[in-house]
């Protein structure tokens, strides 16, 4: 088969189990409210949780931080892109966790490909939660080492296949709260199934910090466990960019010599380093922010349920709707759509096959009358009984 030949197969593929994906150019993508093809609609697709993306304080900061350090870092950080400022955001945030060492990267998918890629080894066991994120998943397949996929959430499948016989190290993966689930792990259990088999802990909390634990430290810290890797992300709450890597000294040495995710690549921006450093003031004094989105997330599933919606068990930002048909799942965006809320079907291979769904993401930033008009959307798109 010829590489066109591969291509339109592929592409003909996703078209007929209507999973193609499209991408929109929209504006204000971070904003309670977007517009595309000037019209305006309510936006329930954002990840920025606590609305900080547009905070005037972290936009300057950013402002600031181009002024004095210009707009690009100038290389690797193992060149000349590690700055004083990358260094005390590195300090803040291990002092903060409650780690030795913290290291940046410019992205979460690229801190958790760097890590793994890094640490196993032929021989190693990579036990990985089957619904974790796809960038944990690629990297323990493209590694020398052995992956094993336990049941979602199940610390007790996770500990027998700890047990199973390894030559070498053995890596339990897991998120804290899930992308598209919105459900959380039980990181406790897990760390606990993990250890006994002499093995470590990745937990990658994209989703949960900022949002959840104290000051927003995330869900390591309100589950009271300290996992041995801990991958936080300044996408999604934080309203910026980039990730970093939390972990004991000789490992954060170690990465700096062997992961080429974060040798070879250009570093974050000083600029960028400046607009984390406020983005984490806010998060440390974002309580009323996160009481907030608590309150936006319990008037959605109260009335969601009133409606007979069936979603997810999430507690979280992240409230999927349920619909199992890929072409329904469509329908319904472009329903939604027309009635003015901007929402995003999430289709195999994202998800498992047979659950569509309708990925809502709620934000501090949505008022009551949003809410309310989602709630309406959704009503007047039901099924008839």
């Amino acid at each position: 088969m010829t590489w066109c030949e591969r291509i339109t197969q592929g592409l003909q593929s996703r078209q007929q189990a209507d999973a193609y994906r499209r991408r929109r150019a929209i504006i204000g993508g971070n904003g309670r409210c977007l517009r595309y093809r000037g019209r305006q609609y309510l936006n329930f697709s954002s990840n920025d949780y606590l609305g900080l993306a547009r905070d005037p304080n972290i936009i300057a900061a950013w402002g600031r931080g181009a002024s004095a350090h210009g707009v690009g870092s100038g290389g690797s950080g193992h060149v000349a892109g590690y700055s004083e400022v990358h260094q005390a955001l590195e300090q803040r945030l291990a002092g903060w966790l409650g780690y030795e060492r913290a290291l940046l990267f410019n992205a979460g998918y690229a801190a958790n490909q760097g890590l793994v890629a890094a640490l196993v080894e032929k021989g190693d066991m990579v036990l990985a939660d089957r619904l974790s994120h796809a960038s944990l998943l690629e990297a323990a397949l493209l590694s020398p080492g052995q992956l094993r996929r336990f049941h979602h959430n199940d610390p007790d499948s996770l500990r027998r296949l700890a047990q199973t016989e390894c030559s070498g190290n053995r890596l339990a993966i897991t998120e804290g709260i899930f992308s598209m689930d919105g459900d959380s792990a039980p990181l406790v259990d897990l760390q606990r199934g993990i250890t006994d088999a002499g093995g470590w802990l990745l937990v990658d909390d994209a989703h949960g910090f900022g949002v959840v634990g104290e000051q927003g430290r995330g869900s390591a810290w309100r589950q009271g466990c300290h996992p041995d890797l801990l991958v936080v992300t300044f996408g999604k709450a934080a309203g910026v960019a980039g990730a970093a890597v939390l972990c004991a000294e000789p490992v954060a040495e170690y990465l700096l010599q062997y992961a080429r995710h974060l040798i070879y690549s250009t570093a974050m921006p000083p600029a960028q380093a400046c607009a984390i450093n406020a983005s984490l003031d806010a998060i440390i004094g974002g309580d009323e922010l996160r009481a907030q989105l608590g309150r936006n997330i319990a008037r959605f599933r109260t009335g969601a349920a009133d409606l007979g919606y069936r979603l997810a068990p999430s507690a979280s930002a992240i409230q999927p709707l349920l619909v199992g048909d890929n072409l329904r799942a469509l329908e319904l965006t472009e329903s939604l759509r027309e009635r003015g809320c901007w929402l995003t079907a999430i289709r195999p291979p994202t998800v498992p096959a047979g659950s569509a769904r309708l990925r809502i993401t709620l934000t501090a930033a949505h008022q009551s009358a949003d809410i309310d008009k989602l709630l309406e959307a959704l009503d007047a798109v039901r099924r008839p009984a």
